[in-house]
């Protein structure tokens, strides 16, 4: 089971300001992605000349955060050479660059200087702090959220260097 789209959209779209999302983890087993991921396995790409085709509500809810001013900034750690399901979310990361998100991504080998947190996390006008917590095996297990300032310091500050680090999408290849 996994948090659901309208309670996460309720969450960033109450930021006022930022959203950033730290993603660390080399494979995500999520249910709502097997048949994309398993068509991209098999050859299909998205053309993104396409829009109509790949165009999803979760873009909608990031394009209309991003225009009423919100900053959402991504960050990806990344183990080279890349797993297969980085290569596919890489894939079509041009799909949350075209809603609004800026997106950025970090060789593991250039992270171990940086102190980071336990688990993948979303911070929300850097007060709220939202983690994502997974198994082994790449499955969503639960959300944690936390206002404590010391735990939404140290998220920011690990958010910031890896983004300061991290090469912008367009510049990244896998």
């Amino acid at each position: 089971m996994s948090q659901s789209l309208s309670s996460f959209t309720d969450l960033i779209q109450s930021a006022e300001r930022s959203a950033v999302h730290l993603e660390m983890r080399d494979v995500y087993a999520v249910p709502n992605e097997d048949e994309r991921f398993a068509a991209w396995r098999r050859g299909q790409r998205l053309d993104p000349a396409d829009r109509d085709s790949w165009w999803r509500p979760w873009l909608d809810v990031v394009q209309g955060i991003t225009n009423k001013g919100v900053r959402i900034r991504r960050a990806r750690i990344v183990s080279e050479p890349p797993s297969e399901y980085i290569r596919y979310e890489h894939s079509f990361t041009f799909t949350n660059i075209a809603a609004g998100e800026e997106i950025r991504w970090l060789p593991r080998r250039l992270a171990s200087g940086i102190s980071l947190p336990g688990n993948d996390f979303w911070l929300f006008d850097g007060v709220l702090v939202q983690f994502n917590v997974f198994d082994g095996d790449g499955r969503w297990v639960h959300t944690d959220q936390t206002a404590d300032r010391t735990v939404a310091g140290l998220c920011s500050e690990a958010f910031e260097s890896v983004w300061e680090q991290a090469i912008p999408h367009d510049e990244y290849t896998v």
